[in-house]
Protein backbone atom coordinates (compact mmCIF):
# COMPACT_ATOMS: atom_id res chain seq x y z
CA UNK A 1 0.00 0.00 0.00
CA UNK A 2 1.54 3.28 -1.15
CA UNK A 3 0.95 6.85 0.00
CA UNK A 4 -0.25 9.87 -1.94
CA UNK A 5 1.04 12.99 -0.18
CA UNK A 6 -0.73 16.33 -0.66
CA UNK A 7 2.06 18.86 -0.21
CA UNK A 8 1.22 22.55 0.20
CA UNK A 9 3.67 24.88 -1.52
CA UNK A 10 4.27 28.65 -1.11
CA UNK A 11 1.70 31.08 -2.51
CA UNK A 12 4.36 33.76 -2.83
CA UNK A 13 6.95 33.83 -0.07
CA UNK A 14 9.35 30.89 -0.36
CA UNK A 15 10.04 31.05 3.39
CA UNK A 16 6.57 29.59 3.94
CA UNK A 17 7.59 26.20 2.52
CA UNK A 18 7.67 23.88 5.53
CA UNK A 19 10.70 21.67 6.26
CA UNK A 20 8.37 18.67 6.31
CA UNK A 21 7.01 19.51 2.88
CA UNK A 22 10.54 19.79 1.51
CA UNK A 23 11.53 16.47 3.09
CA UNK A 24 8.53 14.63 1.65
CA UNK A 25 9.25 15.96 -1.85
CA UNK A 26 12.81 14.66 -1.51
CA UNK A 27 11.71 11.24 -0.27
CA UNK A 28 8.92 10.33 -2.72
CA UNK A 29 9.72 8.70 -6.06
CA UNK A 30 7.52 11.02 -8.14
CA UNK A 31 5.87 14.43 -7.90
CA UNK A 32 2.65 15.18 -9.80
CA UNK A 33 2.32 18.90 -10.59
CA UNK A 34 -0.11 21.22 -12.37
CA UNK A 35 2.64 22.94 -14.37
CA UNK A 36 5.96 21.08 -14.43
CA UNK A 37 7.88 24.11 -15.71
CA UNK A 38 6.59 26.27 -12.88
CA UNK A 39 7.15 23.59 -10.25
CA UNK A 40 10.65 22.78 -11.52
CA UNK A 41 11.72 26.32 -10.58
CA UNK A 42 10.51 25.72 -7.02
CA UNK A 43 12.25 22.34 -6.80
CA UNK A 44 15.48 23.75 -8.21
CA UNK A 45 15.44 26.52 -5.61
CA UNK A 46 15.22 23.96 -2.81
CA UNK A 47 17.55 21.52 -4.58
CA UNK A 48 14.94 18.77 -4.81
CA UNK A 49 15.87 16.34 -7.64
CA UNK A 50 12.69 14.20 -7.60
CA UNK A 51 11.19 13.52 -11.07
CA UNK A 52 8.06 15.45 -12.10
CA UNK A 53 5.00 14.41 -14.05
CA UNK A 54 2.15 16.68 -15.12
CA UNK A 55 -1.32 16.36 -13.66
CA UNK A 56 -3.80 19.08 -14.65
CA UNK A 57 -7.38 19.36 -15.88
CA UNK A 58 -6.75 18.41 -19.51
CA UNK A 59 -4.24 15.66 -18.78
CA UNK A 60 -6.38 14.14 -16.03
CA UNK A 61 -8.19 11.39 -18.00
CA UNK A 62 -4.92 9.62 -18.89
CA UNK A 63 -2.61 10.76 -16.11
CA UNK A 64 -4.94 9.78 -13.28
CA UNK A 65 -4.85 6.12 -14.35
CA UNK A 66 -1.06 6.23 -14.75
CA UNK A 67 -0.55 7.68 -11.26
CA UNK A 68 -2.89 5.14 -9.66
CA UNK A 69 -1.00 2.37 -11.48
CA UNK A 70 2.26 3.58 -9.94
CA UNK A 71 0.68 3.77 -6.49
CA UNK A 72 -0.55 0.20 -7.01
CA UNK A 73 3.07 -0.77 -7.71
CA UNK A 74 4.11 0.60 -4.31
CA UNK A 75 5.43 4.00 -5.44
CA UNK A 76 4.92 6.88 -3.00
CA UNK A 77 3.85 10.02 -4.88
CA UNK A 78 3.42 13.67 -3.91
CA UNK A 79 0.80 15.96 -5.44
CA UNK A 80 1.49 19.70 -5.60
CA UNK A 81 -0.34 22.60 -7.21
CA UNK A 82 1.15 25.75 -8.73
CA UNK A 83 0.74 27.46 -5.36
CA UNK A 84 -0.94 26.66 -2.07
CA UNK A 85 -2.73 23.50 -0.97
CA UNK A 86 -3.39 20.89 -3.69
CA UNK A 87 -6.86 19.42 -4.28
CA UNK A 88 -8.44 22.75 -3.32
CA UNK A 89 -10.00 24.33 -6.40
CA UNK A 90 -8.14 22.02 -8.79
CA UNK A 91 -8.63 18.49 -10.22
CA UNK A 92 -6.49 17.00 -7.44
CA UNK A 93 -9.60 15.93 -5.55
CA UNK A 94 -10.34 13.38 -8.28
CA UNK A 95 -6.90 11.85 -7.78
CA UNK A 96 -7.47 11.80 -4.02
CA UNK A 97 -10.80 9.99 -4.52
CA UNK A 98 -9.24 7.48 -6.90
CA UNK A 99 -6.32 6.81 -4.55
CA UNK A 100 -8.68 6.22 -1.62
CA UNK A 101 -10.90 3.94 -3.70
CA UNK A 102 -7.82 1.93 -4.64
CA UNK A 103 -6.96 1.44 -0.96
CA UNK A 104 -3.98 3.76 -0.72
CA UNK A 105 -3.07 6.17 2.08
CA UNK A 106 -3.69 9.87 1.42
CA UNK A 107 -1.67 12.12 3.73
CA UNK A 108 -1.91 15.95 3.75
CA UNK A 109 1.19 18.03 4.42
CA UNK A 110 -0.41 21.34 5.51
CA UNK A 111 0.86 24.74 4.55
CA UNK A 112 -0.08 27.92 2.69
CA UNK A 113 -3.65 28.49 1.52
CA UNK A 114 -4.78 31.84 0.08
CA UNK A 115 -8.46 31.53 1.13
CA UNK A 116 -7.59 30.74 4.75
CA UNK A 117 -4.88 33.40 4.94
CA UNK A 118 -7.22 36.06 3.56
CA UNK A 119 -10.05 35.02 5.88
CA UNK A 120 -7.84 35.10 8.96
CA UNK A 121 -6.71 38.66 8.22
CA UNK A 122 -10.04 39.96 6.91
CA UNK A 123 -11.51 41.19 10.17
CA UNK A 124 -14.75 39.40 9.28
CA UNK A 125 -16.27 36.48 11.26
CA UNK A 126 -14.23 33.29 10.96
CA UNK A 127 -16.33 30.88 13.02
CA UNK A 128 -18.37 29.80 9.99
CA UNK A 129 -17.49 30.43 6.35
CA UNK A 130 -18.12 29.09 2.85
CA UNK A 131 -15.38 28.85 0.22
CA UNK A 132 -16.90 29.21 -3.25
CA UNK A 133 -13.80 29.28 -5.48
CA UNK A 134 -13.54 31.39 -8.62
CA UNK A 135 -16.54 33.48 -9.58
CA UNK A 136 -18.05 32.60 -13.00
CA UNK A 137 -16.50 34.50 -15.89
CA UNK A 138 -19.68 35.70 -17.60
CA UNK A 139 -21.79 38.43 -16.00
CA UNK A 140 -25.12 36.57 -16.23
CA UNK A 141 -23.69 33.37 -14.73
CA UNK A 142 -21.85 35.35 -12.06
CA UNK A 143 -24.97 37.19 -10.96
CA UNK A 144 -27.01 33.98 -10.87
CA UNK A 145 -24.29 32.29 -8.82
CA UNK A 146 -24.19 35.18 -6.34
CA UNK A 147 -27.98 35.21 -6.08
CA UNK A 148 -27.95 31.50 -5.24
CA UNK A 149 -25.53 32.19 -2.38
CA UNK A 150 -26.88 35.56 -1.23
CA UNK A 151 -28.85 34.30 1.77
CA UNK A 152 -25.98 32.58 3.59
CA UNK A 153 -25.26 34.00 7.04
CA UNK A 154 -21.71 32.63 6.83
CA UNK A 155 -18.73 34.64 5.63
CA UNK A 156 -18.20 34.05 1.90
CA UNK A 157 -14.82 33.56 0.20
CA UNK A 158 -14.23 33.91 -3.54
CA UNK A 159 -11.24 34.03 -5.89
CA UNK A 160 -10.99 36.42 -8.81
CA UNK A 161 -8.55 37.36 -11.56
CA UNK A 162 -7.08 40.87 -12.00
CA UNK A 163 -8.95 41.72 -15.21
CA UNK A 164 -12.36 40.81 -13.72
CA UNK A 165 -12.05 42.29 -10.22
CA UNK A 166 -13.94 45.51 -10.96
CA UNK A 167 -16.80 43.75 -12.75
CA UNK A 168 -16.99 41.27 -9.87
CA UNK A 169 -17.26 44.07 -7.30
CA UNK A 170 -20.12 45.66 -9.27
CA UNK A 171 -22.04 42.39 -9.32
CA UNK A 172 -21.30 41.67 -5.66
CA UNK A 173 -22.74 45.02 -4.65
CA UNK A 174 -25.76 44.75 -6.92
CA UNK A 175 -26.69 41.24 -5.81
CA UNK A 176 -25.52 41.05 -2.19
CA UNK A 177 -25.97 44.67 -1.13
CA UNK A 178 -23.47 46.97 0.54
CA UNK A 179 -21.83 44.46 2.87
CA UNK A 180 -18.43 44.63 4.50
CA UNK A 181 -15.66 43.12 2.42
CA UNK A 182 -11.95 42.36 2.53
CA UNK A 183 -9.99 42.00 -0.70
CA UNK A 184 -6.48 40.54 -0.54
CA UNK A 185 -3.99 40.64 -3.40
CA UNK A 186 -0.51 39.16 -3.82
CA UNK A 187 -0.66 37.44 -0.45
CA UNK A 188 2.73 36.84 1.22
CA UNK A 189 4.54 38.68 -1.59
CA UNK A 190 6.47 41.92 -1.43
CA UNK A 191 3.52 44.03 -2.56
CA UNK A 192 0.86 42.24 -0.50
CA UNK A 193 -2.11 44.55 -0.05
CA UNK A 194 -5.58 44.56 1.51
CA UNK A 195 -8.73 46.57 1.14
CA UNK A 196 -11.15 46.41 4.06
CA UNK A 197 -14.43 48.30 4.10
CA UNK A 198 -17.78 48.45 2.34
CA UNK A 199 -18.47 47.03 -1.11
CA UNK A 200 -19.58 50.42 -2.43
CA UNK A 201 -16.32 52.05 -1.33
CA UNK A 202 -14.34 49.09 -2.70
CA UNK A 203 -15.59 49.86 -6.21
CA UNK A 204 -14.18 53.37 -6.05
CA UNK A 205 -10.95 52.19 -4.45
CA UNK A 206 -10.18 49.60 -7.10
CA UNK A 207 -10.89 51.95 -10.00
CA UNK A 208 -7.55 53.58 -9.17
CA UNK A 209 -5.68 50.43 -8.18
CA UNK A 210 -3.43 48.45 -10.54
CA UNK A 211 -5.02 45.14 -11.53
CA UNK A 212 -2.07 43.03 -10.45
CA UNK A 213 -1.97 39.62 -8.80
CA UNK A 214 -4.71 37.15 -7.99
CA UNK A 215 -7.45 38.41 -5.66
CA UNK A 216 -9.09 36.67 -2.71
CA UNK A 217 -12.43 38.26 -1.80
CA UNK A 218 -13.93 37.79 1.67
CA UNK A 219 -17.52 39.03 2.06
CA UNK A 220 -19.71 39.45 5.12
CA UNK A 221 -22.59 36.99 5.28
CA UNK A 222 -26.21 38.08 5.07
CA UNK A 223 -26.97 39.91 8.32
CA UNK A 224 -29.60 37.92 10.21
CA UNK A 225 -31.40 41.00 11.45
CA UNK A 226 -31.74 42.68 8.05
CA UNK A 227 -35.34 43.70 7.36
CA UNK A 228 -36.77 44.07 3.86
CA UNK A 229 -38.19 47.56 3.29
CA UNK A 230 -41.84 47.86 2.33
CA UNK A 231 -42.73 49.49 -1.00
CA UNK A 232 -43.67 52.84 0.54
CA UNK A 233 -40.26 53.11 2.20
CA UNK A 234 -38.50 52.32 -1.09
CA UNK A 235 -40.59 54.86 -3.05
CA UNK A 236 -39.80 57.53 -0.44
CA UNK A 237 -36.06 56.80 -0.80
CA UNK A 238 -36.38 56.86 -4.59
CA UNK A 239 -38.04 60.30 -4.57
CA UNK A 240 -35.49 61.72 -2.15
CA UNK A 241 -32.64 60.24 -4.14
CA UNK A 242 -33.81 61.77 -7.41
CA UNK A 243 -33.23 65.21 -5.90
CA UNK A 244 -29.53 64.42 -5.56
CA UNK A 245 -26.63 64.29 -8.05
CA UNK A 246 -26.35 60.50 -8.44
CA UNK A 247 -27.17 58.75 -11.68
CA UNK A 248 -30.11 56.35 -11.89
CA UNK A 249 -27.73 53.37 -11.84
CA UNK A 250 -25.85 54.67 -8.78
CA UNK A 251 -29.09 55.37 -6.92
CA UNK A 252 -30.43 51.91 -7.73
CA UNK A 253 -27.35 50.28 -6.23
CA UNK A 254 -27.41 52.38 -3.06
CA UNK A 255 -31.13 51.97 -2.40
CA UNK A 256 -31.05 48.25 -3.19
CA UNK A 257 -28.17 47.79 -0.74
CA UNK A 258 -30.07 49.57 2.06
CA UNK A 259 -33.53 48.19 1.35
CA UNK A 260 -32.81 44.56 0.58
CA UNK A 261 -34.70 44.90 -2.71
CA UNK A 262 -33.25 43.59 -5.96
CA UNK A 263 -31.43 46.28 -7.89
CA UNK A 264 -33.47 45.82 -11.08
CA UNK A 265 -36.74 46.42 -9.19
CA UNK A 266 -35.39 49.61 -7.61
CA UNK A 267 -34.07 50.73 -11.01
CA UNK A 268 -37.52 50.28 -12.56
CA UNK A 269 -39.08 52.41 -9.81
CA UNK A 270 -36.45 55.11 -10.34
CA UNK A 271 -37.08 55.21 -14.09
CA UNK A 272 -40.84 55.38 -13.52
CA UNK A 273 -40.52 58.25 -11.03
CA UNK A 274 -38.05 60.13 -13.20
CA UNK A 275 -40.33 59.83 -16.25
CA UNK A 276 -43.30 61.10 -14.25
CA UNK A 277 -41.30 64.15 -13.20
CA UNK A 278 -40.36 64.90 -16.77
Amino acid sequence: MATLYLVATPIGNLEDFSPRGQRILNEVSLIAAEDTRHSRKLLNHFEIPTPLTSYFEHSRPTKLAEIIKQLDAGTDIALISDAGTPAINDPGYLLVRAALDAGHVVSPIPGPSAPIAALAASGLPTDTFIYLGYLPRKEKARREFLQQNSSHNHTLIFLETPHRIQAALVDLLDVLGDRQIAVAAELTKRFERYYRGSLSAAQTFFEGEPARGEFTIVVEGQPKEKQLWDEAHVIKAVREGLAGPQSTSQLARLIAADSGWQRNLVYDLLVKERNQKE
